[in-house]
């Protein structure tokens, strides 16, 4: 009989129609189930809304939350926008994690049961998460991140750290932006090699590569990044693809949003996280590795 360690699940979900499904059969088949669970359609035009309110009417833990079309992807924010209605929506009050979690993704029964066993063993791990892999010519890759980083796509939050981080951050860049404040603070962050996740989409296909690189340029500015910082990441991508373009795309929106001026996180992180890159760039020990 399936187990639950009182964690609640909200998933953003906008135009997910030929993935949701299998993400909807990982969680149904977890051998710890959540006390609830929240999707949300983010103003999908296809059949989205349809599946999660067939499954919403077939199980009880499940809520669906629908959002009106904003007539576009809002990079950055608009899927925190997207996760606050259902974080609002959420009748489970007394929950100890909460999970962010996309729906594009597939993972192994035990998935969950693997997670909380190192939250478990560690009392300051705050954010952690499964590796994410994708499937190539039949094989399993890891993407590669930084030590301290878990991907958006699957974030579980201890309420401890959650409280501490107060949430998230509204725009471009707030998957770094919540690991960086709770490292501030003294938590952990880091994913778990041995509780991996299929994504079905590759990371930032959804808006383009180039695109996808821009608003990675916006979000380095949000988050403080130091300019050296950035030009170093750009070097380094160059033989990434795609090849030289995306360096630049990134470059652009760095510099852009210079111009532009966005919201950006407070002095106190971007003092934090700039001096964490200078000691990285010098080779010294860092939450980068």
């Amino acid at each position: 009989m399936p187990q639950n360690r009182n964690y609640v699940i909200v998933t953003p979900v906008r135009d997910e129609e030929q993935h949701i499904e299998a993400t909807i059969d990982s969680v149904l088949r977890q051998t710890v189930l959540p006390a609830e669970w929240v999707l949300v359609d983010d103003g999908s035009s296809d059949t989205t809304g349809t599946i999660i309110d067939r499954v919403a009417a077939q199980v009880p833990w499940i809520q669906a939350v629908h959002r009106r079309d904003r007539g576009c992807r809002k990079a950055g924010g608009g899927v925190i926008d997207a996760f606050y209605a259902g974080y609002d929506a959420l009748r489970s009050h007394d929950w100890k994690y909460i999970v962010k979690l996309d729906g594009d993704l597939r993972f192994a029964p035990d998935y969950f049961e693997r997670c909380f066993g190192y939250f478990e063993k560690d009392p300051k791990l705050g954010i952690g998460g499964g590796d994410i892999c994708h499937e190539l010519a039949g094989e399993l890759v890891v993407e590669k991140t930084p030590r301290f980083h878990v991907r958006g796509a699957t974030k579980i939050y201890r309420r401890g750290c959650w409280e501490a981080i107060d949430g998230l951050w509204r725009a471009a860049g707030w998957d770094t932006i919540d690991e960086v404040k709770a490292n501030m603070m003294g938590w952990q962050t880091y994913s778990f090699e041995d509780a991996p996740l299929t994504h079905l989409r590759f990371t930032g296909t959804a808006e383009g590569r180039l695109r996808d690189r821009v608003k990675h340029g916006v979000a380095c500015y949000i988050s403080g990044y130091h300019p050296l910082f950035v030009l170093a990441s750009c070097i380094f991508r160059l033989p990434t693809r795609p090849y030289v373009v995306g360096s630049l795309a990134t470059a652009y929106g760095f510099v852009k949003a210079h111009f532009v001026q966005p919201p950006r996180v407070d002095t106190k992180i971007v003092r934090y996280i700039r001096g964490q890159q200078l000691r990285r760039l010098f080779g010294l020990q860092t939450i980068w590795k």
